[in-house]
């Protein structure tokens, strides 16, 4: 049960009905007796993916590159103490992905700079894979990017997250959509424009740096993806190490809990 939770996050009760009642429609087109959990496994890729591609034609050459993105991806994520944990990475092409690397999301209310800069990190790291492993970049990477511009400028515009632009927001909650000028001088944008350049540049450099401090589990992460095209976080584990602990991280304490301790 925990294992097939940790693939089901933010899963309403309706969603995990919808699992089950794929995994048996998939249990019963392989004329199994009884689901197992490979049958649910397949039934949440398909939900959350989309339909495996099995007609879809990828030369050896771009399931390497594709290996080697994802498993960027995954070893940033992994290494980097404020970035999601990942619990799954694949290569099978689904919807329109190429491949995919799944995380457990923390439930926190509220983020901070370092969890935001960690996790445009681990965004970053499977372009930075292709630097590395390629020499050259490619358009694999477009989800990544549009995903992690979109964040560096709300970090600046919206967050107050730059010592240039200043503790500022821009957002605003009352906007009924009819504001069609903004509400900062052309002075102010480029600066946005630079600061949130200089955090994705940030993010980059820091991919680079984990992956070429950590390439020897880099690699044989990438080969394993282009042996078994699935793993999971236990892979992760057995390469790498447990993940480093964040500083100062502490055991959370419910309400009730800590009424309990004082009663």
């Amino acid at each position: 049960l925990e294992f097939l939770a940790n693939h089901t996050p933010g899963f309403s009760g309706a969603d995990i009905a919808n699992v089950c009642n794929e995994a048996a429609l998939t249990a019963a087109r392989k004329n199994k007796p009884a689901i197992d959990r490979q049958d649910f496994l397949d039934a949440v890729d398909r939900i959350i993916g989309g339909l495996e591609r099995k007609s879809k034609i990828i030369t050896p050459e771009e399931k390497k590159s594709i290996a080697h993105h994802e498993a960027g991806h995954a070893t940033v994520s992994w290494l980097l103490p404020h970035a999601n944990p990942l619990f799954k990475v694949t290569i099978v092409p689904r919807g329109q992905a190429l491949g995919a690397a799944w995380y457990l999301p923390e439930e926190r209310q509220i983020t901070t700079t370092e969890q935001m800069m960690d996790e445009m990190a681990a965004t970053m790291g499977g372009r930075a894979a292709e630097e590395i492993i390629n020499g050259r970049i490619s358009t694999g990477a477009l989800s990544d990017l549009e995903k992690i511009t979109k964040q560096a400028y709300a970090m600046v515009s919206y967050f107050g997250m730059s010592e240039k632009v200043g503790h500022i927001s821009f957002y605003d909650s009352q906007d009924a959509g009819y504001n069609f000028n903004k509400p900062y001088s052309e002075k102010t944008a480029e600066l946005i424009d630079a600061e949130a350049k200089e955090l994705i540049n940030r993010a980059h450099e820091k991919a680079i740096e984990v992956l070429n401090a950590n390439m020897a589990g880099f690699t044989e992460l990438a080969e394993l993806l282009l042996s078994r095209e699935v793993i999971f976080s236990e892979d992760m584990e057995r390469i790498f190490g447990p993940r480093a602990k964040k500083a100062g991280q502490e055991e959370t304490i419910s309400n009730e809990e800590s009424d309990n301790k004082d009663n």
